[in-house]
């Protein structure tokens, strides 16, 4: 059994001033995927987390203190891949995998266009370029878990107030149908196939007592390739988790 949460700590330098290391060694995950490090190496509390049993592998972006990706593990990957292999993402530190026999698990961190206008252009640029690139890496590495802030709501009961969003980046048509497309071509929500219910987010704006009031979005997930469906044993998300605006998810596979 592997338990694997998916992390927005929103920079990680933050979040351990903010307890996330003294949680960590308490919940006792096998990996979290963490994204918005915000950090370059050596500044992610290495010795610390080597101390409660953990090896952090970090893909940084070039700009310091800007987005970054991580996989914490307890157990040692045979293979760290950094990067999807596009210079134009892998320079914002978006990607990361890690292998573990022939289970690979990804830390994805999707662009944001909430500034609108390029940024919007360069997350849908991402978005077809990662489905891409997820499909040619299923060709030879099957089980995949796909961790990360993909920030997107992929269905109505997925965000508060759908009817009046639908004009903001991460609720745009356009963006839920690259979803359903994802989902389509065999990529499982695991969240949703544990749980069916609304009211459920991951992340809520720092403005107007959102989190208190749960007015929130669901935008971290774990989507698995096809194969790993039947491996799901339960999911969920932990929003009593509060290093960050948004909280841990977390996914159980038979594995």
């Amino acid at each position: 059994m592997k338990r694997i949460l998916s992390y927005n700590v929103n920079g990680i330098r933050a979040a351990v001033r903010k307890g996330f290391l003294e949680w960590l060694s308490d919940a006792d995950p096998d990996i979290v995927c963490v994204q918005e490090t915000k950090a370059q190496p050596g500044q992610m509390s290495e010795e610390e987390l080597k101390s409660i049993g953990y090896e952090i592998f970090a893909h940084s972006a070039e700009k310091k203190g800007y987005s970054g990706v991580a996989i914490i593990t307890k157990q040692k990957p045979d293979h760290v891949e950094y990067g999807m292999g596009a210079a134009k993402y892998d320079a914002e530190g978006r990607v990361i995998r890690a292998d573990y026999g022939d289970l690979s698990v990804i830390s994805a961190y999707f662009p944001s266009g909430t500034t609108g206008g390029p940024r919007q252009a360069f997350k849908m640029d991402f978005l077809a370029d990662f489905h891409d690139y997820l499909n040619d890496l299923r060709r030879e590495r099957t089980n995949l878990v796909i961790s990360g802030d993909y920030n997107i709501c992929r269905l109505w009961i997925d965000i508060h107030n759908p009817e009046k969003q639908q004009n903001t980046s991460g609720f745009l048509p356009e963006e839920r149908d690259w979803f359903q497309q994802f989902v389509d071509d065999g990529y499982v929500d695991s969240f949703r196939e544990v749980v069916p219910d609304p009211h459920n987010y991951s992340w809520w704006s720092y403005r107007a007592g959102s989190r208190a009031r749960n007015k929130g979005w669901r935008i971290d997930y774990h989507m698995l390739t096809d194969p790993l469906k039947s491996k799901i044993k339960n999911a969920g998300i932990l929003p009593e988790v509060v290093h960050s605006d948004h909280c841990p998810v977390w996914v159980e596979l038979d594995v």
